[in-house]
């Protein structure tokens, strides 16, 4: 499965975030940007700011917008990451953008990257189940239909573990090598921790342990995973309340499945990377 681009970006700009959110639209989705010729441009961000991937200083790749009633003139796709690690500097380009997960994990299927799902006779996007609406519908080759949620995974870190306490793996983490990170989700911002990160993917969760019970449709959470310097995935031990549940569905019969993909600087491309990175629960 070498070389298979799972979506296409091309062409992308090279940009520095000024101030996100831009300073005359007060929109957290909004950012001012300075491309590398020194043109200013305001950039939709569609990942907020994804725990600093996509904030004030952050380099980032981005496309053009192509919506005539957009009031930005591109959009936030790529984060450029860069990390000194034992000595070495190491740059990854991270997958920002929710709506190309969303591609990807289609064109995955399409190009039989999933490996529960070889194959298959029929997809379709954005179906109605139940109260939820959901990334993808599809017949699998021996005629079952199937249920398919997808999520996107930018974030990884050496330890999972709240903001607060990384200060407490500091030697763990300096024995670490760059490719040893753990891919995880969800991180976000909310008023009570104790609440879930995201209400949204805990009832989609939710809904697809409800419908798989019921044992019409094969049901999917596909996890994509959009870098390469990690070497697992686990559902957040800093959300317990979506861990719980995604741990619970897959117990009742929702498969949780992981994509990684390659996004390449040169060409704005995500190639198929794995499709086996260990998961933890």
């Amino acid at each position: 499965m070498e070389n298979i681009i799972l979506f296409d970006s091309s062409p992308i700009i090279k940009g520095t975030i000024l101030h996100r959110p831009s300073k005359n639209i007060k929109s957290p989705y909004v950012a001012d940007v300075i491309l590398e010729d020194g043109t200013e441009i305001l950039a939709h961000c569609p990942s907020l700011g994804c725990c600093g991937l996509s904030n004030s200083g952050s380099s980032v790749y981005l496309t053009k917008n192509t919506g005539i009633s957009t009031k930005t003139s591109h959009r936030v796709d790529l984060a450029i990451y860069q990390e000194l690690n034992h000595n070495i500097l190491y740059k990854e380009i991270i997958g920002l953008n929710p709506k190309i997960s969303e591609k990807i994990g289609f064109n995955a299927i399409k190009n039989n990257c999933v490996q529960e799902l070889q194959n298959v006779k029929l997809l379709e996007t954005e179906k109605t189940f139940g109260n939820s609406r959901f990334d993808i519908y599809g017949i699998d080759n021996e005629n079952k239909e199937f249920i398919l949620e997808i999520k996107t995974v930018p974030l990884a870190d050496y330890v999972d573990c709240d903001k607060k306490d990384r200060k407490n793996y500091v030697d763990l983490i300096e024995q670490k090598m760059f490719n040893e990170k753990i891919a995880y989700f969800p991180d976000g911002y909310r008023k009570n921790k104790n609440d879930p990160i995201s209400p949204r993917a805990l009832k989609h969760i939710q809904e697809l342990e409800t419908i798989v019970l019921e044992g019409k449709y094969r049901c999917f959470l596909l996890f994509i995973v959009q870098r390469t310097d990690v070497s697992c995935f686990q559902t957040s031990v800093i959300d317990p309340i979506y861990k719980e549940a995604v741990l619970k569905a897959s117990n009742n019969g929702v498969k949780i499945l992981v994509l990684q993909v390659d996004w390449n600087k040169e060409d704005g491309k995500a190639y198929f990377y794995s499709n086996n990175l260990p998961i933890i629960l």
